[in-house]
C-alpha cells in the first residue's frame, strides 16, 4: 500500500483533524514531527549531550518542494524541540533567523551545538525513494566520532513512520466498534441504531472521556475560527516569492458592505445580518477558505482536515453551516467533526491521505468527501446518506494532480479549497435527495478506485512541481 508502511490499527479521529502549523501536513508537520521523534531518542538514550553537529538529508518530493513547503523550517523546529501545537508561530520567523546568523541551534531546547542550515540541510533530488516519495533521514555525529542516524517517512496528514519501527501501539487497541471500511460502519449504525457520530464517540472513549472528547473538538472548532477570522482580516502578499495576493480580506470586506464591529462577538453578529441568497451564501464559503489557506500558506496556526494543503474545506463548510443555519448548535459543530474525521480513518487506512504518493485527489479529494459527509449528517441526513455523499464528493475528484507552482502551497492549491467546499456542498444535496439503495458505487468502491488511481498516476503529478501547471506558469524557482 503506498500510504500506509504498517496496519494503521485503531485510528481515532484526532489523528486525522488536529491543530497544526502551515504550510503542509506532509512536508512541514511530518519533518517537524521526525525531528521532535529523533531528539527524543538522543535524549531517552543519554547521547543528547554528546552531539556535535547534526545533519537532515530529504529526498524524493521533501527535496524537490521542500523548500517552498517550509521543510527547512521545520527540521530547525523540530530539532529545538518546539511544540506544532503550542509554538508561537508569530515568533518562530525570528528563532530561525536567530539560527542562521549565530549558525547555531539549541538542540532540544538543551544542547548547543553548530548549526549551518544551508549546510545542515541537504536537498538530495537523485536518490531513489522505493519506500515511500517522502523520505528523509536525519544523523547525529558525537564527539568520540561516532554517528547514529535514522531514516522517516513523512506519509500525510502529520503522519510520520520511522524505518524499521514495528506496528504502532493503537493497532492493538481494542475498539467497541471497530472499522475499516464504509460498509462496516454502515453496518454498524444499523445494527446499534445510532448516527456515525455516535460510533465514532463510542469508540473514542477507549482513549478519552466525553469530556476529553467535547473540549478537543470545542478547540478544534476555536482554531478554525482564530484562522478564518485571522485571514479575514489580513491583506498584502504572501511569502515565498510567488507574489500571490491574498484575496480572502477583500472578498470579506465587499460582503460586509461597510458593517461595523470592534471584536470577534460583534464581528459574527454583523456577518449574519448579511443577505442570504445564492451569491451571497457561496460568496462566503470561498471567503472562508480562502482565508484558513492563506493563513496555512503564511506558516500560520490550522486544523490539518485532513491535510494542510486541504485545510480550508472543513472550516469553511462548517463554519457557515454554524454561523447561517437557524438552530445550529454546539452539538452540531462537534458531530459533524466526529463524522468528518470518521470518513478521513477510512481513506487512510485503505488508500493515502499523501499527496507525494496520490496526488491532489488524496488531500482536496479526501478533505471534500469528509465535510459532504458530515454536512449530509447534522443536515438529517441518515448514515446511508452520509457514506453516499462521501462516495460522491471523491467521485468527482478521482485523478487529481498535485503540481504546485514553484513548489509553494499556493497555486492551484488555495483555490481549490474552494473548489473542494462546493463540490462537498452539491455531493450533499445530491444524497439528502437520493436513496442509497440506489447508489451504483459505493465508498469502498471509490476509496479503492483512488488507490488504483494513486498507483498508476504519473509521478510528476504528485507534489514534484514537475508536471502540469507548475511547468506551465513562468516562475523562477531559485526565488521559492
Amino acid at each position: 500500500m503506498i500510504d500506509e508502511l504498517v496496519e494503521p490499527g485503531a485510528l481515532s479521529v484526532f489523528d486525522l483533524v488536529k491543530i497544526g502549523v502551515g504550510p503542509s501536513s506532509s512536508h512541514t508537520m511530518g519533518p517537524w514531527t521526525a525531528m521532535l521523534d529523533f531528539v527524543q531518542r538522543l535524549k531517552d538514550s543519554g547521547q543528547l549531550q554528546q552531539v556535535v553537529s547534526v545533519r537532515v538529508e530529504l529526498f524524493g518530493s521533501l527535496a524537490k518542494t521542500g523548500r517552498g513547503h517550509g521543510t527547512h523550517l521545520a527540521v530547525q523546529m523540530g530539532l529545538l524541540g518546539e511544540s506544532i501545537t503550542d509554538t508561537d508561530v508569530v515568533a518562530m520567523p525570528g528563532r530561525l533567523d536567530q539560527i542562521r546568523d549565530t549558525q547555531r541551534i539549541l538542540l532540544g531546547g538543551i544542547h548547543d551545538i553548530p548549526f549551518d542550515p544551508k549546510m545542515a540541510i541537504i536537498n538530495d533530488i537523485e536518490r531513489p525513494c522505493p519506500v515511500h516519495a517522502n523520505t528523509m533521514q536525519a544523523t547525529a555525529i558525537f564527539a568520540d566520532g561516532t554517528r547514529h542516524w535514522e531514516t522517516y517517512y513523512s506519509i500525510g496528514g502529520g503522519f510520520i513512520q520511522r524505518d524499521g519501527e514495528g506496528p504502532k501501539a493503537s493497532a492493538s487497541v481494542k475498539l467497541p466498534h471497530p472499522v475499516s471500511r464504509g460498509a462496516e460502519l454502515a453496518r454498524w449504525c444499523d445494527t446499534e441504531q445510532v448516527p456515525i457520530w455516535e460510533i465514532s464517540r463510542r469508540n473514542e472513549r477507549v482513549w478519552r472521556s466525553d469530556a476529553v472528547i467535547d473540549a478537543t473538538l470545542d478547540k478544534l472548532f476555536e482554531t478554525m475560527i482564530e484562522a478564518i477570522y485571522l485571514g479575514c482580516h489580513t491583506d498584502g502578499i504572501l511569502p515565498g516569492g510567488l507574489d500571490v495576493r491574498r484575496r480572502a480580506k477583500g472578498i470579506h470586506d465587499r460582503l460586509m458592505a461597510g458593517r461595523s464591529y470592534s471584536n470577534r462577538k460583534e464581528w459574527l453578529k454583523q456577518m449574519r445580518q448579511t443577505p442570504n441568497d445564492l451569491a451571497t451564501s457561496t460568496s462566503w464559503i470561498t471567503c472562508f477558505a480562502l482565508a484558513v489557506n492563506e493563513v496555512n500558506a503564511s506558516y500560520g496556526r490550522i486544523v490539518t482536515a485532513p491535510t494542510n494543503g486541504a485545510c480550508g474545506v472543513i472550516p469553511a463548510i462548517l463554519f457557515h453551516y454554524w454561523c447561517f443555519t437557524p438552530g445550529a448548535s454546539q452539538d452540531d459543530v462537534r458531530n459533524f467533526i466526529l463524522v468528518a474525521g470518521e470518513i478521513g480513518c477510512l481513506f487512510k487506512k485503505g488508500a493515502t491521505i499523501s499527496a507525494a504518493a496520490g496526488g491532489c485527489q488524496a488531500e482536496i479529494g479526501v478533505s471534500s468527501s469528509m465535510a459532504a459527509a458530515a454536512l449530509t449528517a447534522v443536515k438529517g441526513g441518515s448514515a446511508g446518506q452520509s457514506l453516499m455523499a462521501a462516495e460522491i464528493a471523491m467521485e468527482h475528484h478521482l485523478g487529481l494532480t498535485c503540481d504546485p507552482v514553484g513548489g509553494l502551497v499556493q497555486i492551484p492549491c488555495i483555490e481549490r479549497n474552494s473548489m473542494g467546499a462546493m463540490k462537498a456542498i452539491t455531493a450533499c444535496q445530491i444524497a439528502l435527495f437520493g436513496s442509497p439503495e440506489d447508489a451504483k458505487v459505493s465508498l469502498d468502491a471509490v476509496v479503492g478506485t483512488m488507490l488504483e488511481t494513486a498507483r498508476n498516476m504519473d509521478h510528476r503529478y504528485k507534489e514534484t512541481a514537475e508536471g502540469g501547471l507548475a511547468l506551465r506558469v513562468p516562475v523562477n524557482l531559485a526565488d521559492c
